[in-house]
């Protein structure tokens, strides 16, 4: 098969080629990722395709949920069912949800009945920054990271005590508060925040949609978050965290009076210990324990609700060894997922279905990285063992640095995603003979930095083989069921610019992408095949002010392609005023243009919104 690059990529990289003023404040050399390699590492120095979200840009989002601050970067789309509190998907390079890893402070969170994670349930306020990693990374954090990892990261402790504080207001109904409360004193450093948030909302569905019901279908989120530490000795610390999230959506289900909706709560707890064995030796020890608990309230009726809750608890024994410029990395792991369903119950005619169990995952892992002059080398590799047997899965990164500015980097990887509980023990659903999916991927990317900033183009190609589709009919019995059969391929252009121009700082990007269905022929369900973002602020004394455009092109609603979704284009306007050193003003308005489009057909999405709120304390 022969594959060009598409026109519009074609002239989009040779007109950022052409420019040598790009500047890149975010992309500087200082800054330290940790998820592309399990430690800290600095931005440049990373092989894999990755993206930082800091502070400043979460800021600006205002009353924005993580998956809308997502949805602004490259690579990356989102589908809702209706507002914020509504059910979410995120895709990573047209990677499905469940194929994303999804991490709160190291901590793996994620429903096993569904396989993705509850995006609508995240608390933003929480959130000091974001890291993105594309690709397979099944090396590194095993099953399920087939397009990419997503690590959020809650606000640490240091210095003398700082308080935050913000109150805000707008669109639908919407109100927000929180408030946090960081710092250290002597050896022990702490950090802790709580916050509320509901809104009206609009109504969820559209005329045409099952369940349609024209009121306005609003959520309220309650959560708190803390972390604290101890430094033992030089170099060695222990500490606990934690994050609690509770959400309550409304949702459509007719036009019954009874008031449907969801209650949704995820929780993360961990306990570790780490430090300084050897001057090139250091080791961590982390227990963690995550639930995801869905409630659906559907009707009246006791019959009309359902329980699903899940828990991941896992043990992690993380040792890095520094040889020479080289680093060694062994990790250990045994993770085990329990399920507890209403839907797997005991009955006086059945007994309980397997889909109320548990199952263990034992992993070891290795990775070695090499930096040699010009040089960058990662190496690495992971077996899991489960009930389904044992994976063993591989990656090799390299890039050569021409120039302080140019480099190239090459990867090749494997990947996995487990089967779901819902996909194996599911009544009249699940197959326990189903397989894993498998991944194979290889990327290569043009990097150019001047001054600090950068340019990027990136191609990637990822194959994947024994999907796991709902086909009808079902090869063992009457009806549809979740089944082994079908291939995808997930492959595109990623191009990526920033740039300080006149006092400007200008970012885009452009993904042209074929996410499809090697089997059927199809494009998979409600990914575009482009889609574009493009931002610029400017700051003037104690004023900031952004602009913002997403475009996307059309997709299809189904596997089928028979349902169009039309492309869309959303403008978005922010402007911050810090009137003296603690105090400032953010005044958002999202969709200034009204323009009306669909994420899923026959669900609502916001019109034009804006939201301002007045903060108190260090952004």
């Amino acid at each position: 098969m022969h594959h060009r690059v598409p026109r519009q990529a074609a002239a989009l990289a040779l007109a950022l080629s052409a420019s040598t003023a790009f500047a890149a404040p975010d992309s500087a050399p200082e800054t330290v990722v940790v998820t592309a390699t399990r430690t800290p590492e600095r931005a440049d120095q990373v092989i894999a395709d990755t993206t930082v979200i800091g502070r400043d840009e979460i800021a600006r989002a205002g009353a924005g949920s993580v998956a809308d601050v997502l949805a602004r970067q490259r690579g990356i789309e989102i589908v809702r069912n209706g507002g914020p509190g509504a059910s979410t998907s995120v895709f990573l390079r047209g990677a499905n949800s469940n194929q994303v890893v999804v991490l709160i402070d190291g901590v793996r969170i994620g429903s096993s009945t569904s396989g993705a994670a509850s995006w609508n349930a995240i608390p933003l306020s929480a959130i000091d920054h974001i890291e993105v990693v594309y690709g397979p990374l099944s090396t590194l954090y095993g099953a399920d990271a087939i397009g990419g990892v997503v690590q959020i990261f809650t606000r640490k402790s240091a210095g003398a005590p700082q308080l935050d504080a913000s109150l805000g207001g707008g669109s639908y109904g919407t109100r927000q508060y929180d408030a946090a409360i960081h710092g250290a004193s002597g050896i022990v450093s702490y950090a802790f925040g709580t916050a509320h948030e509901e809104a009206d909302g609009f109504s969820a569905t559209r005329p045409g949609a099952f369940g349609y019901n024209p009121d306005d279908d609003g959520y309220s989120r309650n959560s708190a978050n803390g972390r604290i530490a101890v430094r033992l000795a030089e170099g060695i610390d222990a500490g606990v965290q934690f994050l609690k999230s509770r959400l309550r959506a409304q949702y459509d289900n007719g036009a019954a009076a009874f008031d449907a909706r969801n209650f949704q709560d995820i929780d993360s707890y961990a306990a570790f210990l780490d430090g300084r064995i050897q001057p090139n030796w250091r080791s961590s020890l982390q227990w963690a324990r995550s639930s995801d608990r869905l409630g659906n309230f559907g009707g009246a009726a006791p019959a009309d609700a359902s329980q699903i809750n899940t828990r991941q608890d896992e043990i992690t024994w993380h040792n890095t060894f520094a040889i020479g410029a080289d680093t060694l990395q062994l990790l250990a792991a045994h993770r085990k997922e329990s399920v507890l369903s209403t839907s797997g119950a005991a009955t006086p005619t059945s007994p309980p279905s397997p889909l109320n169990g548990s199952r263990v995952t034992n992993s070891v892992a290795a990775s070695y990285d090499l930096r040699r002059g010009s040089h960058l080398v990662d190496l690495s590799a992971r077996n899991d063992h489960s009930v389904y047997g044992a994976k063993t899965t591989g990656a090799a990164g390299y890039a050569y640095e021409f120039s302080r500015q140019l480099r190239a980097s090459a990867s090749v990887g494997t990947s996995f995603r487990a089967p779901t509980f819902n996909e194996l023990y599911y009544p009249g659903y699940g197959l326990p003979s189903n397989k894993p999916e498998q991944g194979r991927n290889a990327e290569a990317a043009l990097r150019y930095q001047v001054s600090g900033g950068e340019l990027q183009a990136g191609y990637y190609r990822n194959r994947l083989t024994d999907m796991i589709v709902t086909v009808n009919p079902c090869p063992s019995r009457t009806g549809s069921c979740a089944y082994n059969v079908n291939h995808a391929l997930l492959e595109g252009w990623t191009l990526s610019a920033t740039s300080r121009i006149k006092g400007i700082d200008l970012r885009a990007s452009a993904d042209f992408q074929d996410p499809r269905d090697e089997t059927t022929g199809k494009q998979l369900a409600r990914r575009a095949r482009r889609h574009v973002n493009l931002s610029a602020s400017h700051t003037t004394g104690r004023l900031e002010s952004g602009i913002e455009l997403q475009a996307s092109g059309q997709r299809f609603d189904d596997a089928a392609n028979r349902n169009r979704l039309g492309g869309y284009g959303l403008l978005n306007l922010t402007t911050s005023w810090r009137f003296n050193p603690d105090w400032s003003l953010l005044v958002r308005l999202d969709n200034a243009a009204d323009k009306r489009y669909e994420l899923a057909r026959n669900y609502g999405t916001a019109g034009r919104s804006w939201f301002a709120a007045l903060r108190y304390g260090v952004r």
